[in-house]
């Protein structure tokens, strides 16, 4: 195989790395059984793994080096931020949606 190849795939695989905010799950299994305490502090764990995505984002040493180096993970870092946003956004939306059904206050 060309080493050229097997070298650039490394560092598509290293780079890609660099795409970590964690994309949460906008409904789970047991969702229903949550006191209401539980989905009040499941919205805020929902909201830091949105502003952490967010954060992500921004100018960061590793996306500036990853736009000097290799433009394509800075757009796989993107792409994921993006993913992990809609899906903490979901994820309160539904727990606020339980939270009303549960009559929480």
């Amino acid at each position: 195989m060309n080493r050229t190849l097997i070298y650039t795939s490394l560092i598509v695989l290293a780079l890609q790395g660099c795409a970590t905010p964690h994309v949460v799950e906008s409904k789970k299994i047991d969702d229903h059984q949550l006191s209401c305490n539980e989905i009040t502090s499941q919205i805020e764990e929902a909201d830091r793994f949105e502003n952490a995505a967010r954060d992500e984002r921004k100018v960061t040493g590793t996306n500036v080096a990853a736009a000097l180096f290799f433009w394509p993970a800075l757009l796989a870092t993107y792409s994921n931020t993006e993913e992990a946003i809609e899906a903490a956004r979901e994820r309160k939306e539904h727990l606020t949606d339980l939270y009303t059904e549960k009559g929480c206050s």
